[in-house]
């Protein structure tokens, strides 16, 4: 080999040596990242997949099936997309806020076509990432504009989301009572106790509809007493509403606590999700909505939700928007959603019938009904952790 081979073989040799060691070095960048939590129900999910028996039911996943398991696509949707797909729309980008014939029809679906806080303007609405994004912009905005020494307060138990989204945004948020064990219902006298002594400005979260995770939702004179404790003690009320629809089949019947609470004067602030009562799973549509007081309060509300907005994800996406909006914009589609919506909660209903008449048919002699009292998706059953595990380890 010449003498210029040999230095032109050891310059490579000492490059890729050079590269190696870069390499090495940069893998050390990360390697203080810990492994974190699995998502306990995806892991459940995991486990369905991973299980042969061909009885094998998905108690884990929020998502409506049909009688075979399989994703539910709602006609009036699938109308919808037809409708959509013949008018050849463009891609252009949507408003920051989304656009403004889809949060007018989502804010009167809420607070209903006659609301006068959205015939005065004093709503600021703006499409999010689905309910989970409107919920992560409206604690983060209170981080910035509603106070530094913000709290929140949950329900317990709630969805493992909501404690999720405040420690990242490092809020420190704490627990009032509301699912009681002994009944499998709601405990009023608690929760009216625990809210009483939370501090004034506080946050409130409520769930309008269908509890998740626990089935258990307040009767209407029961909502009026909360209302009542939380405008004596100067609290925040902020609802999430995942499953107006899904609860009792009529979308009014299950806005009822967000409606009474603005009509008792509250300023509440509000997440959407069409996930579940459109069947939306993947397209995230959803809205936030502040109520301001007035139309200039609620334009200055909008200018800086629209900056955070801007710096998180520039813009909304369209495709989901616009199959709520056509839905919701066409008469004969919003009559045809009302109707699927009706039936996906009566066959929730029908089954919470059925599982309790097996139960109580087999001869069980402890008492169901919290079976059919609880509504929506989420079915609070009683059993203790060490049942649930025998049913698992006996009958898988």
């Amino acid at each position: 080999m010449s003498q210029a081979l040999k230095k032109l073989s050891a310059q490579l040799l000492n490059h890729a040596d050079a590269v190696n060691t870069g390499l090495r070095a940069s893998s050390t960048w990360w390697s203080n990242v810990q492994m974190g939590p699995p998502d306990v129900i995806l892991g459940i999910t995991e486990a369905y997949k991973r299980d042969t028996d061909p009885k094998k039911v998905n108690l884990g996943v929020g998502a409506y099936r049909d009688d075979e398991g399989k994703p539910f696509i709602l006609p009036s949707v699938r109308q919808a997309e037809e409708s959509i797909h013949r008018k050849k729309l463009n891609h252009e980008y949507a408003p920051i806020g989304g656009e403004a014939s889809y949060t007018d029809l989502v804010a009167k679906l809420a607070f209903g076509d006659n609301s006068p806080v959205l015939k005065e303007k004093s709503n600021c609405t703006v499409q999010t990432l689905s309910g989970t994004g409107a919920l992560r912009l409206g604690l983060e905005f209170l981080t910035k504009h509603y106070a530094k020494n913000l709290e929140v307060w949950l329900p317990s138990p709630t969805w493992g989301n909501h404690p999720q989204i405040c420690n990242t945004l490092n809020i420190p948020h704490k627990k009032y009572r509301y699912y009681d064990p002994k009944t499998n219902g709601f405990d009023l006298n608690g929760a009216l106790e625990d809210i009483s002594k939370i501090p004034a400005g506080s946050v409130v979260l409520l769930h309008a509809c269908a509890h998740n995770p626990t089935g258990v939702d307040p009767k209407k004179e029961q909502w009026h007493q909360l209302s009542q404790v939380i405008k004596d003690k100067k609290l925040f009320p902020f609802f999430d509403m995942a499953y107006q629809g899904f609860a009792t089949g009529n979308v009014d019947n299950d806005a009822y606590a967000v409606r009474y609470f603005v009509s008792e004067g509250h300023q509440v602030m509000l997440a959407q999700s069409f996930a579940k009562n459109m069947g939306l799973y993947g397209e995230r549509a959803g809205a936030l909505t502040f109520l301001c007081g007035d139309a200039e309060s609620a334009a200055k509300m909008m200018s800086q939700v629209k900056i955070m907005i801007r710096t998180m994800y520039s813009n909304p996406p369209l495709y989901g928007a616009r199959i709520v909006q056509e839905i919701l914009s066409t008469p004969e589609l919003r009559k045809q959603w009302l109707a699927d919506v009706k039936q996906m909660a009566d066959r929730i209903i029908s089954m919470r019938t059925q599982l309790r008449g097996g139960i109580e048919g087999a001869g069980n002699p402890h008492r169901w009904q919290h079976i059919t009292d609880q509504i929506g998706m989420f079915c609070f059953t009683g059993l203790k952790p060490e049942q649930v595990s025998q049913v698992k380890s006996s009958h898988l």
